[in-house]
């Protein structure tokens, strides 16, 4: 069955790695439950989307006029409209969308954390939204509650549930007096004992906070390695270009968490002043430019996070209201306070544009850069929607529409290892796309108009999934 889907026209190398790719198979129609089907328009075993303007991920200029062919859940043909056949498919007329892989979102957890401290799972929230927005692919990048998801990860998996393919990250590693929700590790003995635990249990990432020591850093990361496991960090006490030394697969958050440039920086200390010295730097400078080469080098990707950040930042349009009615009313009402309290008292604007600068300028030095909305801070950027945010951030960096495309999607894949089977749109690929209403090449804004995101070749109606949870972000589910 295939529900009416006719779209009118007006209507790098990676670093030091053990783990191995992953091996992918795309899940058919059938094998989703009543509740997911409610969810899905598309789901004929063969169908073509034709007329559409082509962005396939891998940086190569927009294409005019293409037609995609999927059939079984891959993609099988992909050429211009006219000189592929579609006789006996079914038609998705993209006539005046764009057709774009599924975003790999790098930094993507399934908690959320609200105005005034509140936290909580959004086991269900979460992985519809990402799903809405065109993420086919998150890892969660640090986990408060790991068991909660990788219940989840095996729902969706088995077509209960509809959400994202989840790549899941051990509870965070810290140091000394951290957060309580973190593993607070302070020798190399407990940092390889909770390596190997979560290893056991199935996490294929490990995440670094804050605070963590540098030689029990080191010994996680040989621990992890040896067991395939690789090591991202939201690093401060361990700086980019430590990071480095150390042999972590991945950064994240860019410039707004780099002690490498304070000089009162010691190992294995966080300094209070590091952030004021890193949006004194110069992108383009000597200090930069050395850890840019550092990374570079040894090939450690770094992945981008600015909606958070712009949270935090006085003057940004951060109120997006498609996330506010998606707020449960009580944290919608303490997220406008806390935005207002920004505006008046929060970093100042030109913060984020060293950081968006510093970015641009890693890319230009060869870096490889992914990004992930991280729903936290004060919670303005909810899980899809600040993923689509992250486009327009990247626009408004001076990055190309194709530059953000393949930031958005074959970069994360690459990180991930799955860039043989996801991340852009070519013969033989996973069909996980996403096709928007308008023009994305003309006005970046068009990313938030998903239509129709596939995911394994079966259609799923953006709209039915972003309803699904109005006025539920911030309830514990």
């Amino acid at each position: 069955m295939m529900r009416t889907t006719l779209l009118a026209a007006a209507a790098f190398a990676i670093g030091p790695l053990a783990a191995a790719p992953l091996a992918l198979q795309a899940q058919s129609a059938d094998q989703l439950s009543a509740g997911v089907r409610d969810h899905v328009t598309v789901d004929a075993p063969a169908f073509a989307i034709t007329n559409v303007t082509l962005i396939d991920g891998t940086g190569t200029p927009a294409q005019r006029g293409r037609t995609v062919v999927v059939r079984d859940g891959r993609i099988s043909a992909v050429g211009a409209a006219g000189q592929v056949d579609t006789s006996g498919l079914e038609i998705v007329n993209g006539a005046g969308h764009t057709l774009i892989p599924g975003m790999t979102g790098l930094h993507n957890h399934l908690y959320y954390t609200a105005a005034g401290g509140r936290g909580m799972q959004l086991n269900f929230s979460a992985p519809r939204l990402y799903l809405g927005a065109g993420v086919t692919t998150v890892r969660t990048t640090g986990s408060r509650n790991a068991y909660s998801e990788i219940n989840l990860k095996n729902e969706i998996d088995a077509g209960r549930t509809p959400g994202p393919r989840i790549h899941i990250t051990a509870p965070y590693i810290t140091g000394g007096q951290g957060s309580t929700t973190m593993t607070l590790v302070n020798s190399p003995e407990q940092a390889r004992r909770f390596v190997a635990y979560w290893a056991a249990e199935g996490a294929t990432w490990l995440k670094a906070y804050t605070n963590v020591g540098y030689e029990e850093m080191a010994a996680a990361i040989d621990e992890a390695h040896r067991l395939g496991i690789k090591v991202t960090g939201h690093i401060c006490s361990i700086s980019f270009t430590e990071a480095v030394e150390l042999g972590f697969d991945n950064i994240e958050h860019g410039l707004f968490t780099n002690s490498d440039y304070d000089p009162t920086k010691e190992r294995s200390e966080c300094p209070n002043t590091y952030r004021q010295y890193a949006m004194s730097i110069d992108p383009s400078g000597p200090e930069a430019q050395a850890t840019f080469s550092a990374m570079v080098n040894a090939g450690v990707p770094m992945t981008s996070t600015l909606a958070v950040y712009e949270l935090f930042v006085q003057d940004r349009p951060t109120r997006d209201p498609r996330s506010l009615e998606a707020m449960a009313p009580e944290v919608r009402e303490a997220y406008l306070e806390a935005k207002e309290n920004v505006d008046r008292d929060g970093w100042p604007p030109e913060w984020m544009d060293v950081a968006m600068a510093y970015e641009k300028a890693f890319v230009e030095a060869g870096g490889l850069l992914a990004f992930g909305v991280d729903p936290t801070g004060n919670g303005g950027a909810l899980p899809g929607y600040g993923d689509q945010r992250n486009v327009e951030l990247l626009a408004e960096a001076g990055f190309t529409t194709e530059e953000i495309v393949q930031i958005a999607t074959l970069n994360g894949a690459r990180i991930l290892e799955t860039d043989e089977e996801l991340g852009s749109v070519e013969v033989g690929k996973i069909a996980d796309l996403v096709l928007i209403e308008g023009d994305l090449t003309v006005d970046p804004s068009t990313i938030r108009n998903t239509v129709i995101v596939f995911k394994d070749g079966v259609g799923y109606d953006s709209a039915s999934l972003f309803e699904a949870v109005k006025g539920r972000v911030g309830i514990s589910q």
